[in-house]
């Protein structure tokens, strides 16, 4: 995509984490936690990042699907060629524990594939961008845009996935949710310990599964469990910029966006 709006995006990833690290390091916050329409927490933090990411790239020709934004008629959306998908604050239930693994999630997707990404994680102040044709980045220590260019952020990055895996080479590592380890979940582990020497788990919250993978420092991360697709769709678009893919867990199909229904299936990440 052009490199500007990816920028923008990226911008906006950033103040989006400003906002929500003002609110989780409140002392005096209690959140104003909500329950939606599927029981699922609404916070103040939320809300906030909404706002942000929706300025920002209302600057863009894109329209946009946010987790927290108005929901647009399917009639209108199968119009859209192009468009943003976005979770404001993608693990809000990490959020309310407060123990970090909460990220920003924007992508830009193009007739149902996830072309850019962007992924921030305001608490390490770790931030992942990609687009597929210019690769995947991680970026370390980053609280704020201090480059003028997409280009100058790219060189003070790291490419992913590593050339050399920060984990153990010589085990098999499954990534699996922090808070949804189904029994289909606890199946799959149990069928890969028959086939590897040597297999273990590891547990993160939010889009932090995706981003293992993309690094290349896990080997799968199998969702047996719904998603929407803002929960994804940044992660994915990182993913396939990095060489890997998110394929349906049944038809073994990469996963498409902007569906009629929004709910994904069951997928692995590898």
């Amino acid at each position: 995509m052009n490199k500007e709006i990816l920028f923008t995006a990226i911008r906006a990833a950033l103040e989006a984490g400003a906002a929500i690290m003002k609110v989780y390091t409140d002392p005096n916050a209690d959140f104003e936690i909500e329950k939606k329409a599927d029981n699922s927490p609404l916070t103040l933090a939320d809300r906030k990042s909404h706002a942000v990411i929706a300025a920002h790239l209302a600057e863009t020709p894109y329209p946009l699907l946010s987790e927290e934004g108005a929901k647009t008629a399917w009639e209108i959306r199968k119009e859209w060629p192009e468009l943003w998908i976005v979770d404001p604050l993608d693990g809000t239930k990490e959020f309310i524990k407060r123990n970090g693994e909460f990220t920003v999630n924007i992508a830009y997707v193009k007739e149902g594939v996830p072309e850019a990404g962007v992924i921030y994680i305001p608490v390490k102040q770790e931030l992942y961008f990609a687009d597929c044709s210019l690769g995947a980045y991680k970026v370390s220590h980053i609280s704020q845009l201090e480059a003028n260019t997409l280009e100058e952020l790219i060189a003070r990055s790291e490419r992913i996935p590593y050339e050399k895996r920060h984990t153990p080479s010589d085990t098999f590592l499954i990534v699996a949710s922090r808070s949804h380890l189904t029994p289909e979940t606890e199946a799959y582990i149990r069928k890969m310990e028959e086939k590897y020497p040597k297999v273990e788990t590891v547990s993160k919250g939010s889009s932090l599964k995706l981003c293992l993978i993309a690094e290349g420092n896990a080997d799968v991360y199998p969702r047996f469990a719904p998603t929407m697709e803002w929960d994804t769709a940044a992660g994915h678009a990182i993913i396939r910029a990095a060489g890997k893919e998110v394929y349906h867990a049944e038809t073994m199909q990469p996963l498409t966006y902007n569906k009629e229904n929004l709910l994904n299936p069951w997928f692995i990440a590898e």
